[in-house]
């Protein structure tokens, strides 16, 4: 009798464990990233009563004969599936779309959250809602080294972004097999100090197989030449170019190569042009990768760096801190972090946040389960407790 006393306490202690998992789960339902956990129980030491026999002869074998001590809490899983999606239109908030996790600082330790409510703070770096930074690896010149080290993100509002000349100016499109009329345009080229320079650039018909072309810069009469010829056939024959020298001595080389010459509707344009002027940041976005592009006042857009995801071998073994955070552990292997879309972490979403994966229905089914095994335990003890009354009074 004294055995079912400490089983069925074992009992209590157990469902009393569960009903504060359960509990603890129910409280989170609306906290962002957050991941649900749920308990296993597994049984204790097993009294011999009696031991098996091995088969001997003229006699079978028999089994053993055991009584358990009761129950114990195995382990409490954290559930580690997908959240629900909630849209908030604000592009500092991130959702992870798969496996993988944001890496944070905190202080000189290095920890891991699913919840991607984000924001700036007045230094321009990238934090949550306790201040730690958000990790990932810087841009230089717009360009990313996701084998880096993983640093603090930064973006400050009003960062310059420097002129870059003009040297190459694409144009294309069709003229008008028939026609003769003279065809103009103004690209814009950038001298090396980002001052614009409008080239008014004529095709005019040399009367037999295609168009000179006349390039003035309109701010201080500077002018260049070139040429376009078409075969039979309409396509361009190569080579055809014009070019012009700035009065800064930058050349721009303009590319004609993607004219044609066919019957149809006239469509010439500027194609693509690799200058720009001098401009600040504006505005921002972040791309499904992770990488925070900034927009710039000259229409610019250049990466200013790639947030970074971490996952691990056995993200079971994460230890929870607190703040929707987790820790590595020995047993859920070193942190492997890259960026999205790559090694199995994900793309990120941004103007959403992933919301708590806890399901009220199977939580309130646990809570069901917990309350009618504490009960069923606490039966048991005041059943043992009544038979040991009965024993104590024999000798009466």
């Amino acid at each position: 009798m004294l055995r079912s006393l400490f089983s069925g306490i074992s009992g209590l202690r157990s469902h009393q464990t569960m009903m504060d998992v359960v509990a603890n789960n129910i409280a989170n339902v609306n906290t962002t990233g957050y991941k649900s956990s749920n308990v296993i129980f597994e049984d204790t030491l097993s009294q011999i009563v009696r031991s098996a026999g091995a088969p001997g002869a003229g006699v079978g074998g028999t089994n053993p004969a055991q009584i358990g001590l009761g129950v114990q809490v195995g382990t409490i899983q954290t559930n580690f599936l997908q959240g629900s999606a909630q849209t908030t239109n604000k592009p500092t908030d991130l959702l992870i779309q798969g496996d993988g996790f944001f890496v944070l600082k905190d202080g000189n330790e290095q920890v891991y959250t699913r919840a991607g409510a984000f924001n700036f703070d007045t230094e321009g770096f990238l934090v949550n809602n306790h201040g730690n930074y958000v990790q990932g690896f810087p841009a230089v010149n717009g360009v990313v080294d996701p084998y880096a080290t993983p640093t603090n993100i930064r973006l400050q509002v009003g960062s310059t972004i420097a002129s870059t000349p003009t040297t190459s100016i694409e144009i294309g499109g069709n003229i008008t097999a028939d026609n003769t009329n003279p065809l103009t345009f103004t690209p814009t080229a950038y001298d090396i100090r980002g001052a614009g320079h409008p080239l008014s650039t004529v095709l005019t018909y040399n009367g037999t197989d295609g168009y000179d072309v006349v390039i003035t810069d309109t701010t201080d009469g500077t002018t260049g030449s070139g040429a376009v010829t078409f075969l039979p056939s309409g396509s361009p024959n190569l080579p055809a170019t014009a070019q012009i020298t700035l009065v800064d001595g930058s050349v721009v080389d303009i590319d004609l190569s993607g004219l044609t010459n066919y019957n149809g509707q006239a469509s010439v344009s500027v194609k693509s042009s690799n200058g720009f002027a001098a401009g600040s940041l504006t505005q921002f976005q972040i791309a499904p990768n992770g990488t925070v592009i900034g927009i710039y006042s000259n229409d610019v857009k250049q990466n200013v760096g790639q947030i970074a995801l971490a996952n691990f071998n056995n993200p079971g073994g994460l230890e929870k801190l607190g703040d929707t955070t987790f820790r590595s552990s020995p047993n859920s292997g070193l942190a492997q972090i890259g960026v999205a879309g790559t090694g199995g972490r994900g793309v990120m979403n941004s103007g959403i946040l992933e919301m708590s994966n806890v399901d009220l229905g199977m939580e309130f089914t646990n809570l069901i389960i917990a309350q009618r095994g504490f009960t069923a335990n606490s039966r048991v003890i005041t059943t043992s407790d009544e038979m040991l009354q009965d024993l104590v009074n024999i000798k009466r």
